[in-house]
């Protein structure tokens, strides 16, 4: 790696339907970063899943069509051929990667390995962090081994719903009740949740959730309040002030999130110390419970009744605009955007560094 400026190259765009979210984080983050230290490379995903990599950035572009690069029917081969240089022992052209990919594809682990394979730092989660902060079926057994609490839930596969129906609706009712959630097990950013309030909506929500993912996860409705912490760091991980999600929406769904604008955070969120504290302490040991590195965004209930916490899900690839909740939390606990993708790549690069100080065969 160079010795004085690093070069970045930056991933966005990707197959997956937060193609159009990932935009907006890859053009935030070309509008933070410090380029007296870090020469950017654009490598921009289509949404047919071409790669297109683009001149270097020695400053930040000027409007959100910039990054949507066109490099013809050979630019997939030419940017993997770059990136690959590593791996054949040759001098690479790009000292670390960014990934700011959302979704499918992108921050379920699949990339990741692919970077592995290459022999190229990143920065965020590695491949088992990304696919089971992806699955929330397998996260949610993470979470019960590390004792966090959460609320009551039933997973399934579609097989199971077309052979078993009668006995899945049946146990669901007995074990949750109504209202219950109904969510794909792997997807992000709320597409493909609904809320059933009878048997009726539950079949038809079903029905929806298996159009975007082969496993279904039910949860019970909570009644509480939506509070995230971001946690930052490798080994040593830690919590960020909470910040609070206050939706006028029946739920927290995609068009709360990034279309009808019923939703504002509250950071910090206006809870009791203690409180605070420990919701701190659940956020990095459910980041520990899935091997996190780098970064996480962890979502939390707090039970309007009796205050008790109840951990949602962790998210390892959080929205990474500039007004994202991830970074608000990170600018109110004294990190500013700028000084938070430097330690995010700083991070990227030592756990690369570690992991090959290991032995990977008998000598």
């Amino acid at each position: 790696m160079t010795a004085t400026k690093l070069t970045v190259g930056l991933i966005y765009g990707g197959k997956s339907g937060e193609h159009e979210v990932s935009l907006q984080t890859g053009f935030s983050v070309l509008n933070a970063i410090d380029y007296k230290k870090y020469n950017v490379v654009p490598i921009y995903i289509d949404p047919q899943g071409r790669w297109n990599m683009g001149e270097v950035y020695h400053g930040a572009p000027s409007q959100l069509s910039d990054l949507q690069i066109d490099g013809g029917a050979e630019a997939t081969s030419q940017a993997m051929s770059i990136l690959w240089k590593k791996l054949s022992g040759q001098t690479s052209e790009i000292d670390v990667l960014f990934p700011l990919l959302h979704g499918t594809y992108g921050e379920d682990g699949t990339i990741q390995g692919l970077f592995e394979m290459m022999d190229m730092p990143y920065v965020g989660a590695g491949v088992l962090a990304s696919a089971t902060g992806m699955d929330k079926a397998i996260m949610k057994k993470l979470f019960a081994q590390a004792h966090l609490p959460q609320c009551k839930y039933e997973t399934f596969i579609a097989k199971e719903w077309e052979t078993q129906q009668y006995d899945i609706l049946t146990t669901i009712e007995t074990n949750l009740g109504y209202p219950c959630f109904v969510k794909p097990a792997n997807l992000g950013s709320s597409v493909g949740i609904s809320k059933a309030k009878d048997r009726n909506e539950l079949e038809k929500a079903v029905d929806y959730a298996l159009r975007y993912d082969l496993k279904v996860i039910v949860e019970e409705a909570v009644d509480g309040r939506e509070i995230e912490v971001g946690v930052l760091g490798n080994e040593l991980p830690q919590a960020s002030v909470p910040g609070e999600v206050v939706s006028t929406s029946d739920y927290y769904d995609y068009d709360a999130k990034y279309i009808d604008g019923t939703s504002k955070m509250v950071i910090p969120a206006e809870i009791d110390s203690e409180l605070a504290e420990n919701l701190r302490e659940f956020a990095i040991r459910a980041f520990r419970a899935i091997d996190g590195n780098g970064l996480c965004r962890a979502d939390f209930f707090v039970r309007r009744s009796d205050g008790e916490i109840f951990i949602n899900e962790v998210n390892t690839m959080p929205g990474f605009t500039a007004f994202s909740m991830y970074p608000l939390l990170w600018r109110e606990t004294g990190t500013a955007y700028p000084d938070l993708l430097d330690q995010l790549i700083t991070l990227g690069i030592d756990r690369y560094n570690q992991r090959h100080e290991l032995k990977y065969g008998r000598e």
